[in-house]
């Protein structure tokens, strides 16, 4: 039988392109308490073709950049000049959070403050460009409440 959805992690799993991914693999342990489930290096190469990664119960999918797999073009945030999506975690304390993986190497984009939707929110860039951002909810905001404190929102913020 031939099944659509294999065994295992369901749902939307980010598959990360980290250059270099070994170190990746190492910056995730250290700054998100990341644990690695497998790795699968690129045969005569240091390079890793894919890697799986596990933080809260939640996997994400990271690969070393091969151009010469992508039509000669890189796909790594780096190489493209930053990313446009920000992978999201609900903890416990975003401050903690934000602390350690900025403490890990990562670089500090919006520190943690408290935002008009009701969470306590930072952001930062880990060293392969990926932005990861930490929340933790403070207070529950209703949807008319929202629309009416973004009116309110200074312009930049």
């Amino acid at each position: 039988m031939n099944q659509a959805v294999p065994p295992g992690p369901s749902g939307l799993i980010p598959h990360l392109v980290c250059d270099p991914c070994c170190e990746a693999v190492d910056f995730y342990k250290k700054a998100f308490g990341a644990e690695e489930k497998f790795r699968l290096p690129m045969e005569g190469s240091s390079k890793l073709m894919h890697c799986e990664m596990m933080v809260d119960g939640h996997t994400f999918m990271m690969a070393d950049d091969f151009p010469e797999y992508c039509e000669g073009t890189s796909q790594s945030p780096k190489s493209l000049g930053g990313t446009p999506v920000t992978i999201h975690r609900y903890v416990p304390d975003c401050d903690a959070a934000f602390a350690r993986a900025v403490e890990a190497g990562a670089t500090v984009k919006m520190p943690p403050t408290d935002m008009f939707w009701g969470d306590r929110y930072g952001v930062v860039i880990d060293p392969f460009g990926h932005a990861w951002s930490f929340a933790t909810p403070q207070r529950r905001v209703l949807p008319e409440e929202l629309s009416e404190a973004m009116k309110n929102m200074p312009p930049g913020s």
